[in-house]
């Protein structure tokens, strides 16, 4: 999933083992489905908690 306010998507990262062996793994930001105010209309967008917390995004009541 995309923050569509900020782009914000997942990240590759290494898992390390003991060994100091490294593999990849993909970790995902906190972004949530919620009912937001676009242009006076009221739709579902995808935004990271980030932009919620913000003020970027604007809340349907």
């Amino acid at each position: 999933m995309l923050c569509q306010f900020c782009l914000k998507c997942r990240q590759v990262a290494n898992r390390v083992s003991h060994s100091n062996i490294k593999t990849k793994k993909r970790q995902s930001g906190n972004i949530q489905r919620l009912r937001a105010k676009v242009n006076g209309n009221t739709v579902r967008v995808y935004a990271c908690t980030r932009c919620i917390r913000s003020g970027c995004v604007e809340k349907a009541a």
